[in-house]
């Protein structure tokens, strides 16, 4: 579809700068009249040039339109389906956690219950030389 909107458009373009360009030089103007036979013909023929590709162009912006709004609602449905699948899990969580009175929720905080003693922390390192096989030298 982008590519039939963007061919469209090229199309516009070069159909407006080949009206300016008759439009604003009579040299041009001419020739391209004699060739039309008239010059009555002429605008006749880029009239119903104008309208052929006004139409398409209005057609190729309402599809694509639509296209775009057809592809908001599919992503908007499917946010709207994960939503709901995560308040379900969320749901299911609380209730899980209801049944064990003893398990504390989940709220990916991590929490040191009273009386916890850490393990003993290492002790820095003695001035004690020592060899490659790690025993003392002294």
């Amino acid at each position: 579809m982008l590519a039939i909107k963007r061919l469209i458009t090229i199309l516009v373009m070069v159909f407006l700068l080949l009206g300016l360009l008759i439009l604003l030089s009579p040299a041009v103007r001419n020739s391209f009249s004699n060739m039309a036979g008239s010059p009555e013909s002429l605008f006749f023929g880029l009239f119903i040039t104008a309208i052929i590709l006004l139409g398409l162009q209005l057609i190729t912006e309402n599809l694509d339109s639509t296209m775009l709004r057809r592809d908001i609602t599919a992503r908007e449905g499917k946010i709207n389906e994960l939503k709901a699948r995560l308040y379900d899990q969320q749901m299911e969580q609380q209730r899980l956690t209801e049944r064990m009175p003893g398990a504390a929720p989940r709220t990916g905080v991590t929490t040191i219950p009273e009386g916890y003693v850490p393990p003993s922390t290492p002790t820095a390192p003695s001035s004690t030389p020592y060899d490659s096989s790690g025993q003392p030298l002294a």
